[in-house]
């Protein structure tokens, strides 16, 4: 009896360390300049977050070959409260530049934008898809 009540204590203590925080998940990106879009996995890296494309789309919106998937798309993005994250960068395939980066994430939507040098690009709202 000792262990099981230990045992849920233990659960209970490292129930907030193991839940995962409400920007992992898969991503649709928004439609770049060439109407293509994506399906990016934001995930933990050590103690910031990182995104890999992991399926890519035409703008008829079937599913398309590309050289680009698994590719990191975000990385070094940390969580600085309230759902925003800051201090990362996004590389955006159709410019094949990378930012210096944030997100805002509100619910099911994740605002992305980021400049290089005193170029600023929205990288526009992100739609969970799980």
């Amino acid at each position: 009896m000792k262990r099981v009540l230990a045992a849920a204590f233990l659960a209970v203590l490292a129930g907030p360390a193991l839940a995962a925080d409400p920007v992992e998940g898969i991503w649709q990106t928004k439609p770049d300049d060439n109407g293509n879009f994506g399906y990016v996995r934001i995930a933990p890296c050590g103690e910031r977050f990182c995104g890999v494309l992991i399926r890519a789309f035409g703008g008829d919106g079937q599913p398309m070959e590309s050289d680009n998937i698994g590719k990191r798309i975000v990385w070094d993005m940390a969580p600085q409260g309230g759902g925003a994250y800051g201090d990362g960068k996004v590389w955006s395939p159709d410019r094949d530049k990378t930012y210096n980066s944030k997100m805002e994430l509100q619910g099911d939507q994740l605002a992305v934008s980021g400049c290089v040098l005193f170029v600023c690009r929205d990288g526009g709202t992100w739609t969970r898809v799980e």
